[in-house]
């Protein structure tokens, strides 16, 4: 697995973020999509317009805001798989326009694929020692 990285998408791209993700639902203020030297814009699998809207950016949100997007990502499995797959070939970066570093949805689908990666390479470790 290579990395897979989060950051704001208002810091300048450089050749090591990989593969690009925009995971935000509306495009963000003040960039161009020259500058944002995307690879791709997902905003299937951003936060639902509700859950945005909800969430605000406010802190003592955010443990919910977390629980929310999670239930909300376990519908997104093609979506899911579809970077799972790229983390194989290169480093993927998240890419967020939410002014706190530590209170956004990229933080929420980083920590999911991780942890999707994880059982799944658990899963296979067990069924080679079983086999």
């Amino acid at each position: 697995m290579k990395t897979i990285a989060i950051k704001r998408i208002y810091e300048n791209a450089s050749e090591s973020d990989g593969y690009r993700i925009l995971v935000d639902r509306l495009w963000p203020r003040g960039i161009s999509k020259q500058r944002a030297e995307l690879d791709e814009w997902n905003k299937d699998i951003a936060p639902s317009t509700g859950l945005r809207k909800w969430f605000g950016h406010k802190a003592e949100r955010f443990d919910e805001f977390a629980k929310l997007y999670t239930e909300e990502l376990i519908t997104k499995k093609d979506d899911l798989n579809k970077i799972r797959i790229m983390m194989k070939k290169k480093p993927v970066t998240l890419l967020y326009s939410a002014k706190d570093p530590q209170l956004n949805q990229a933080i929420i689908l980083r920590n999911i694929l991780i942890k999707i990666t994880v059982c799944i390479l658990t899963h296979q470790h067990q069924k080679l020692l079983n086999d």
